[in-house]
């Protein structure tokens, strides 16, 4: 664990520098076609370290106050230079990959800037199998050819509509991601009918824009939920705090875990939580929304999963006719 935080430490060290060399250069550049601007920043310099001086000597709120408005002052006509010859008004304004933690990971409070807390769950990524798994299973090697065009039983539409119709309603999930639209989804059908595969192809696309994305089945996220409730290790707390953090979280193959009173409360409080702060989730399932409120009780199932986009899926089993 100390590895995967010291080899991000490294990362904002690098960037910051990268930042700081970008910034050398446009300074050396203007300061060559607009000497002024090299003038005006030197007395910027000496007016900050003569104000500094008086305040150590002679504390004076009118001193300060001074100084201040010339302060303003020079670095507006600096801007107004800056503009004229066609260049933005910050361009030599200290520069920051992130402006929220200025590339340090961390927050004025000392807590972890999202930017930290994308980077911890792509190392996590990186070292579990997943990033195996997505370079198999994505968006390019889908194949809607294994969908029957052939209709399945009372379904008003055959397996192969029904897919086209949840590859849209998943491809506009990725497209709209960032919008303020509440929208989670809950993949439900039998095995082998392409749920897993479809929430792989949704990680990878989001994965790739850089979208904090923790992906766990329901038996790997109640072992979170029991290692941060019995053990407590640092990564341990780190995997659950992602629970919640995460700008989405997929559970694949709820309802296989041991459900208790532990586990369902737990689950509850997870996807309850993700959907009051906004975060979105998408859950994908054996049961069917009736077996569903029947393992998670009536009150969990009404309170939480109302609040996701019920889709369907269908038809004969893909794992059959692949091994076939």
């Amino acid at each position: 664990m100390k590895d995967i935080f010291r080899d991000i430490e490294r990362e904002y060290e690098e960037l910051r520098r990268e930042n700081n060399r970008i910034l050398e250069f446009r300074t050396s550049k203007i300061y060559s076609e607009i000497p002024q601007i090299k003038e005006i920043d030197e007395f910027i310099k000496n007016i900050g370290f003569i104000a500094a001086k008086e305040q150590i000597l002679n504390p004076s709120e009118d001193a300060r106050e001074r100084a201040n408005a010339e302060i303003i002052a020079l670095r507006g006509k600096k801007e107004s230079l800056l503009k004229n010859a066609g260049y933005s008004r910050d361009y030599l304004d200290e520069i920051y990959s992130c402006n929220k933690c200025k590339d340090t990971g961390k927050l004025p409070n000392g807590k972890r800037c999202s930017c930290m807390e994308n980077k911890l769950a792509r190392e996590l990524y990186n070292i579990s199998n997943l990033s195996y798994t997505l370079k198999r299973e994505n968006f390019n090697t889908f194949d809607l050819g294994v969908f029957s065009k052939e209709k399945y039983n009372d379904e008003d539409l055959s397996p192969r509509e029904n897919m086209e119709m949840i590859l849209k309603i998943s491809r506009d999930f990725i497209k709209t991601f960032n919008d303020e639209n509440d929208r989670n989804l809950l993949f439900y059908g039998p095995t082998g009918q392409g749920k897993t595969f479809m929430l792989n192809c949704i990680a990878k696309e989001l994965l790739d824009e850089n979208v904090n994305v923790v992906y766990q089945t329901a038996f790997t996220l109640c072992e979170v939920m029991e290692e941060q409730k019995f053990r407590r290790t640092e990564i341990s707390n780190l995997k659950y705090s992602q629970l919640f953090s995460s700008d989405l979280l997929i559970v694949d193959d709820l309802g296989i875990e041991m459900t208790n009173s532990f586990t369902a409360s737990g689950i509850f409080n997870i996807i309850n939580k993700r959907l009051l702060g906004g975060k979105k989730t998408l859950i994908s399932t054996n049961l069917s929304p009736k077996e569903l409120s029947s393992t998670y009780t009536d009150r969990v199932f009404s309170r939480v999963f109302q609040k996701f986009i019920p889709i369907k899926f269908y038809g004969n089993d893909l794992r059959l006719k692949t091994n076939s």
